[in-house]
């Protein structure tokens, strides 16, 4: 008899859906390829994603053309096994049987950089937590 693994689900959120969740969905993705479901949503999503967070991605060969922002719906919610709250501004409500973890992200412009340079740091910095992540969610 054959027993069926199922696939770990992680939801990455942040407030606008169009930089620091797209980063982390796409770094996931990359490393995790089918071996993990990725979602990403914003609690109040922008109109399109954030260039800077887009070249950031493309500096490491991801590309997330197609992506858009879209909004934390209960079905995406329902369907997670983990949902990530990236930085602070995003405020969500408890739903479901999902481990929620917050990550208080680097924010580089508190000491004056910008662009990016700040883009870049952000991007390592939640590299670093997707790798983490992704080793918790494969051993299991």
């Amino acid at each position: 008899m054959i027993e069926s693994i199922k696939t770990p689900s992680v939801l990455f959120v942040c407030s606008r859906n169009g930089g620091k969740s797209q980063l982390a969905a796409g770094l996931m993705r990359d490393l995790a390829g089918d071996a993990v479901a990725v979602h990403s949503a914003g609690t109040n999503p922008c109109e399109a994603l954030n260039p800077e967070s887009v070249e950031s991605l493309s500096e490491l060969g991801i590309d997330v053309t197609g992506e858009h922002p879209k909004p934390v719906t209960n079905e995406v919610l329902d369907a997670a096994d983990v949902v990530v709250v990236l930085g602070t501004e995003a405020k969500l409500e408890r739903h479901g049987t999902a481990r929620v973890l917050t990550w208080e992200t680097d924010e580089p412009s508190a000491r004056g950089i910008e662009g990016m340079d700040r883009m870049r740091l952000v991007r390592d910095d939640i590299n670093a937590r997707v790798h983490k992540l992704y080793a918790e969610l494969v051993e299991n």
